[in-house]
């Protein structure tokens, strides 16, 4: 069997969000080539965690490549995807070129070219995450490794804005919270809550291609496979009372799920979101403020921000 690429050139801050529509529009697997990634491979303070030759030429923005069997016929697919990639601007997300470019594939390359760009990755000084297919040995013994297959799933973990989170998932978590996980994409954030101690996770997402991919996840990792994974849009009749409810999608919509976070968080309770670029910053902070959370603590990558809130004991 033949394949065809799909390759979109794109903004990195673009990246998720355009793998998620190519894989909704029927794609076998994604690559992500992202400059970012290899910035903050190449600057990271745990050490190299990139072989040298997998290096990008790109300079600035992202590829996402998706791999479609040749029976699937492109010319009724593109002009979706294409529609769909031009409207995340109206969710803040900057498209950059937006240039689409489609070739061939022989089957024996196809399954095996966006392997060489995955490779272990320490994220914290407790998190490192380790693609499926590669061997790893923890360099001390307080790291956990996370297992992940990005190949049908939503992103490596090592984007800025999960890299944000999971840091910031480190301070929130003590041991025994209950942990709501929305967007859940690969379910990295769900499998570092339990390595992080909580004893009850629940992951959520409005793609069931995501929610397979985050099952499959789980059960590569024996810490998280009591981890409840299904099909929500975002958090509607769910009644959860969580200790902790973490986010990290689109700053648009974080904002529609204020309300439901607000009502499912215990008090005292703690809200993580990220996704957050600097022109949305405020506008999230405003309307948290408004539901009437307080800001804890603000993490920042670059031009990218997990805010951390608290829901105080007094109403």
């Amino acid at each position: 069997m033949k394949w065809n690429e799909v390759k979109v050139e794109t903004a990195s801050e673009a990246v998720e969000a355009v793998a998620n529509i190519l894989m909704e529009a029927g794609a076998s697997g994604v690559a992500i080539e992202d400059s970012l990634d290899i910035e903050n491979f190449q600057s990271d303070a745990y050490g190299e965690i990139l072989d040298k030759e997998t290096i990008t030429s790109l300079t600035e923005g992202a590829y996402v490549a998706a791999y479609f069997p040749e029976t699937i016929f492109l010319p009724e697919i593109l002009p979706w995807i294409q529609e769909h990639i031009a409207k995340l601007p109206d969710f803040g997300l900057a498209i950059g070129k937006n240039e689409v470019t489609v070739s061939e594939v022989a089957e024996e390359n196809w399954a095996t070219a966006w392997k060489k760009y995955y490779h272990p990755v320490r994220i914290s000084r407790y998190l490192t995450i380790v693609p499926s297919w590669e061997e790893y040995t923890p360099q001390h013994a307080d790291e956990k490794i996370i297992t992940l297959d990005p190949g049908m799933a939503f992103g490596t973990g090592t984007h800025p804005t999960t890299r944000l989170t999971l840091q910031a998932l480190e301070v929130a978590l003590h041991g025994g919270e209950t942990v709501l996980d929305v967007g859940t994409g690969s379910g990295v954030l769900s499998i570092a809550s339990k390595y992080l101690g909580a004893t009850d996770v629940h992951a959520f997402d409005l793609d069931e291609v995501a929610v397979r991919a985050a099952q499959e996840n789980m059960d590569l990792n024996e810490v998280a496979k009591d981890v409840k994974v299904s099909a929500n849009d975002l958090l509607k009749n769910i009644d959860i009372e969580a200790d902790i409810i973490v986010a990290n999608i689109l700053a648009d919509i974080i904002l529609w799920m204020i309300p439901d976070a607000w009502r499912l968080l215990k008090k005292t309770g703690t809200l993580i979101v990220s996704g957050i670029i600097e022109d949305k910053k405020q506008l999230v902070i405003d309307a948290m403020e408004e539901q009437g959370f307080e800001v804890d603590q603000i993490f920042q990558q670059k031009d990218w921000y997990a805010i951390m809130l608290k829901k105080p004991e007094d109403e």
